[in-house]
């Protein structure tokens, strides 16, 4: 799913779930979840530069991008171009399990609201990945 889906879908879990967590004062602390939210909705898929990096030996994908930023956004079809795609969705999905599972820890030991709202966030992140490589969404 490219990164302009993920930030939407973010938005909209996140807004969602921010009004239904408990202890959580708003405007000020609402506004911060949000934003949360949506970063993470969008910034959890560095990880696949990391598998992209086992897989093509070097960091060309990830040099590429930050170099070429415009790229990185426009045509996220060929980021990760001569890479096995098929190895790389099974490895992306499970860095997402292992780098959520540490965020969900991290972020529970703030303020458990903060872990539910962090699980529920790469809970919807994780399940579009699914749908959209399943060719069902």
């Amino acid at each position: 799913m490219k990164s302009h889906e993920h930030a939407v879908l973010g938005s909209v879990a996140s807004v969602s779930f921010v009004f239904a967590l408990p202890d959580v004062s708003f405007p000020v602390e609402a506004v911060v979840l949000v934003a949360y939210g949506v970063l993470l909705s969008v910034f959890i898929d560095l990880d696949h530069f990391v598998a992209a990096r086992l897989h093509a030996g070097d960091w060309s994908h990830l040099r590429r991008c930050v170099t070429d930023p415009v790229f990185a956004f426009t045509q996220q079809e060929q980021v990760f171009d001569g890479v096995d795609t098929n190895t790389l969705e099974t490895h992306r999905l499970l860095s997402h399990a292992l780098v959520g599972g540490v965020l969900v820890v991290a972020t529970t030991l703030l303020a458990p609201v903060y872990g539910l709202f962090t699980a529920v966030v790469l809970y919807v992140h994780v399940t579009a990945d699914l749908l959209r490589d399943g060719g069902i969404a």
